[in-house]
């Protein structure tokens, strides 16, 4: 893998890529992580190798990373996590994507790519935006020229894909992304939360995940109504979550002892967190899809979930009923089915139950290493694939496979 983040740096990515090398390396690869420098300790993940060179994934970082690569025994793969704004220079890292296509074809590596996200849209408000658009989508067609396949977050990226790979027969496989937040099920943490924040006797909404832009104008319209009636307190969980409850209070004082943020917490104290909150409301503009480790979170958390559908929703979540759906940007309907939800304690139960079993079964970890080693292999032109090598600093000493 080639990652533009890994922790201890923070991020969804970051936090990916650790959970796919660490449950790789559990079932038996060797995995080397390369990725850019970052100050604190590197995880040590046993089986995981993490080389910080990439640098500022400069043409001369790359050319440095291209020989460290080369001293290590074929046969291998190159997994990217393919995110333009994550490979700097702006996110416009023309450079990074031609020396990829020219691992693939000058050293014939074996590339594939996993996609969570895939360009901007064209319109922007600014000329640079728009000029960043066009750049994507240059990356982009360099990246799928040089892939032998390509994982997905969500379905409809193939879609938005297949123009740029310009008739070049590259299966796309949809691989969904997994919780970032394992489930820590410590009751005296979670009791805590609830008695700092929750009303006696009565609900606790949460949210989990970025409270700004579309999410938080969706969460100032639908907030101050679901509050009106007592016994209720909304617990909005993430890194802008105090900034998001100040911007409510300026408009909505009186709601001061009814909405509680946390601002940054460990992986640990979100589970205790989310555990905590008797449902959860998560109000995406472009509709809920397998993308969202947000709404990962929950499911693995057993959590009752009113969200949206829109552009990128997958018809699963039609047909599976783990979440309530209401079309993005109707808040009156949105709060109208909460409003039920909060009154009926025995639909959330069943609803929570759906959402863990719906995860454990499709969205577990163990379900994308089990992709990852078993459906690539059967399609891969090399004939034997022994570990993969995901790239970042110290270039430890090069191993054979295992």
């Amino acid at each position: 893998m080639i990652t533009g983040e890994y922790p201890p740096q923070a991020g969804g990515v970051s936090d990916y890529t650790r959970l796919v090398a660490s449950g790789l390396a559990a079932a038996g690869d060797a995995v080397h992580v390369w990725c850019p420098p970052c100050a604190g300790w590197d995880p040590e993940d046993s089986g995981v190798f993490v080389h910080r060179e990439l640098g500022a994934m400069t043409p001369y970082d790359l050319l440095r990373v291209g020989r460290m690569l080369d001293k290590f025994p074929k046969p291998w793969r190159i997994l990217v996590q393919w995110v333009p704004h994550a490979f700097g220079f702006r996110s416009a890292n023309l450079p990074l994507s031609l020396w990829l296509w020219n691992r693939a074809f000058a050293h014939k590596d074996h590339i594939e790519i996993m996609l969570h996200e895939p360009y901007l849209p064209m319109r922007q408000d600014r000329l640079r935006h728009s000029a960043l658009a066009v750049v994507h989508r240059m990356m982009l067609a360099a990246v799928l020229r040089a892939a032998s396949r390509v994982w997905t977050a969500i379905p409809k990226w193939e879609e938005y894909c297949r123009p740029y790979t310009f008739g070049k027969p590259i299966p796309f496989t949809w691989l969904p992304v997994v919780s970032n937040i394992p489930v820590d099920h410590q009751s005296g943490a979670t009791r805590a939360v609830r008695a700092r924040s929750a009303p006696s006797d009565g609900c606790m909404i949460g949210h989990f995940g970025t409270c700004g832009g579309a999410i938080g104008d969706a969460l100032r319209a639908l907030l101050p109504a679901l509050l009106d009636q007592p016994k209720r307190a909304v617990l909005l969980i993430g890194q802008d979550s105090q900034r998001a409850r100040d911007e409510l209070l300026k408009d909505y004082p009186l709601l001061g002892d009814k909405i509680h943020a946390t601002g940054p917490l460990s992986p640990e104290e979100v589970s205790w967190h989310i555990s905590a909150c008797d449902m959860m409301l998560q109000p995406y503009p472009d509709g809920v899809s397998s993308r969202r480790g947000s709404l990962m979170a929950a499911l693995s958390h057993g959590k009752p979930i009113v969200a949206t559908s829109g552009r990128l929703t997958e018809p699963l979540w039609h047909e599976c009923g783990p979440v309530v759906l209401v079309p993005a940007g109707n808040h009156d309907q949105m709060i109208a089915v909460t409003e039920t939800l909060l009154a009926d304690s025995g639909k959330r139960e069943r609803l929570g139950s759906a959402a863990k079993i719906m995860y454990d079964r499709r969205f577990g970890l163990q379900n994308l290493i089990g992709l990852l080693r078993n459906e690539a292999n059967r399609g891969n032109p090399v004939d034997k694939l022994e570990g993969i090598r995901i790239v970042g600093q110290d270039a430890a000493t090069p191993q054979q496979s295992s």
